[in-house]
């Protein structure tokens, strides 16, 4: 009976241990996750976290977006390398049928004004420029019908209160209290005047009604306030890839959405843009200023001339040591240097170690002052890191700078 006893105890210890290592195994968590084995995803707890949760959790996550710019990647154009590229273009340009067939045109221009007299508003949609055809559908048909005011909402200088000068010289509008007063006030005036039933039917042409200064929401309210009258009615036409969403349809408007697709360029709504810049069509304001290096490649070489031709003489001497110093950089990484000029950038210690030894500014305050005039016009541009010193470049790459550089009077 002696040995039975023994295996008994045996067993019971080996029992033991063995419940110590599971336990043991279920309570010490691994160091890594990569160094446990497929079996062990079984072992432990499973946590499952509830919709809100997950929501919340990828929500607080970090947005992955890149800093790498593509129209500061590519330098823009000059005129003369825009003009080389384009020579050999062919001339033959693809047209839609609504420019083409005349019958289809006019059934397109009578189911349109059929629409909007009915009390709907359109909104034309479509790859090509729209301006020619809308201006035909005033000439040939609104105008036979009513008054009609062209809106040109794609120009760059235009303003809400341009559209109203024009709408208060229609023949027979009078409205004493108009002039000065605030364009709520002018549109109510409007709506009120086109309301009663003698007076002729107004149609509004607006060209890119998607245009940054007509999606405002109090120039929305005011073009809703024209809308709603029973004599007004809007003929607009959009290019914005997000149209949809900037006009929406739960608004007073009553869309009608036309396909109006005509492949025609658009020569005229682009006129006021750079077309061999990549970010040419895209406006400038002074918070976006080539303060950092997201600004580079923005200026052509024709703009750095006439800047140069304004500033003085110490102004010249420091672009020019720049130049200098910017091309050696770029001499010395031989084949490869790239077009992107921020490697190739002079630290301001280093910068004005020279300008004090050539006398061209001895303080700080006065090279500030010489960098300003470059910085305001975008030709010299600077980023600083958070802890590293801060570099200044020319956002111009090497021919060009050359180029700029051989133009300068010897003296500098």
């Amino acid at each position: 009976m002696q040995p039975d006893s023994e295996d008994s105890d045996s067993d019971a210890e080996l029992t033991a241990s063995s419940d110590d290592e599971q336990a043991q195994v279920l309570t010490t968590p691994s160091k890594k996750r990569k160094n446990r084995s497929p079996d062990d995803d079984h072992v432990g707890p499973i946590i499952v976290q509830a919709a809100f949760d997950a929501y919340f959790t990828h929500a607080a996550a970090r947005p992955q977006t890149s800093t790498s710019v593509f129209s500061a990647i590519i330098p823009p154009l000059s005129s003369q390398e825009y003009a080389e590229a384009t020579k050999d273009m062919s001339d033959k340009k693809m047209q839609s049928i609504l420019l083409t067939d005349n019958k289809v045109r006019n059934t397109l221009f009578t189911q349109i004004l059929r629409q909007v007299n009915e009390g709907f508003n359109v909104l034309c949609y479509g790859y090509g420029s729209k301006r020619s055809i809308l201006n035909q559908f005033a000439v040939q048909r609104c105008s036979k019908h009513g008054h009609v005011v062209v809106v040109n909402g794609f120009q760059a200088s235009f303003n809400i209160k341009d559209m109203f000068t024009s709408l208060e010289s229609l023949p027979g509008y009078k409205d004493e209290t108009s002039s000065g007063s605030s364009i709520e006030r002018q549109s109510k005036a409007v709506a009120e005047f086109f309301s009663e039933s003698q007076q002729r039917h107004l149609y509004l042409i607006i060209h890119n009604i998607d245009a940054p200064s007509l999606r405002t929401p109090k120039v929305k309210a005011c073009l809703e306030t024209l809308a709603a009258a029973a004599h007004i009615h809007i003929i607009a036409s959009v290019d914005h890839v997000s149209a949809p969403l900037i006009w929406s349809s739960r608004e007073r408007f009553s869309w009608l959405w036309h396909d109006l697709t005509t492949l025609a360029p658009y020569d005229v709504e682009l006129a006021h843009a750079d077309r061999s810049s990549i970010s040419g069509a895209q406006p400038t304001s002074r918070k976006q200023r080539a303060d950092g290096p997201q600004a580079a490649a923005n200026i052509s070489e024709t703009a750095a001339s006439h800047i140069l031709a304004s500033v003085n003489q110490n102004a010249l001497k420091l672009f020019a040591l720049m130049a200098r110093k910017q091309l050696e950089a770029v001499e010395d990484a031989g084949a490869s240097a790239s077009n992107d000029m921020q490697p190739y950038a002079i630290e301001y210690e280093m910068l004005f170690k020279l300008t004090r030894e050539q006398f061209i500014a001895t303080t700080d305050t006065s090279l500030r002052q010489l960098l300003g005039e470059f910085r305001d016009h975008s030709l010299i541009v600077s980023a600083q890191g958070s802890s590293g010193p801060e570099k200044l470049w020319i956002p111009l790459r090497k021919e060009r700078l050359t180029n700029v550089l051989n133009g300068l009077p010897s003296t500098t």
